[in-house]
């Protein structure tokens, strides 16, 4: 079983709340922190992410997880393939391993929400004046289901 550092993304949070049909506070908004290699390009060891909880999820959507294995461990991939029992999901990076190749398909109850925002720390000595500016540009960003990156995926 992979250890923690090993496997893809996982969770540090802070969240908004909303009330729970048992009474409860549940998870509104919450934020994730990314470790490991496995959704490289799209998302890099270091960067925060901001998770929408429950809701409908799209193919191509980036989702977090509850590990099938592993339920402590939370989990970041894209939601591939919709199929019986539940979804299909696979990193970015093929080369990483730890999705449903590894686990198989993962039930809709482990699936706790979509993420909606990426945020891109600056890193230790990116200090003159070109690299803040291109850290200012690329360091915030919305994310988006990407269809396409779905259909490839799906194509291994």
């Amino acid at each position: 079983m992979p250890e923690l550092s090993q496997e893809s993304e996982h969770e540090s949070e802070r969240e908004g709340e909303r009330e729970s049909e048992h009474g409860g506070a549940a998870k509104l908004f919450g934020w994730v922190a990314v470790t490991g290699p496995s959704m490289v390009p799209t998302l890099y060891h270091g960067d925060f992410l901001v998770v929408r909880y429950g809701g409908r999820v799209r193919v191509g959507d980036i989702v977090v997880l509850r590990h099938p294995f592993q339920q402590d461990l939370l989990v970041v991939k894209r939601a591939t393939e919709r199929r019986e029992g539940g979804w299909w999901v696979l990193g970015d990076n093929s080369f990483a391993g730890g999705d449903s190749t590894d686990y198989g398909t993962v039930p809709h109850e482990l699936i706790l929400g979509r993420v909606r925002f990426r945020y891109r720390p600056l890193k230790p000595g990116q200090r003159s004046p070109l690299a803040l500016l291109r850290w200012a540009v690329s360091a915030a960003r919305l994310v988006f289901s990407d269809r396409s990156a779905s259909s490839r995926l799906r194509a291994r």
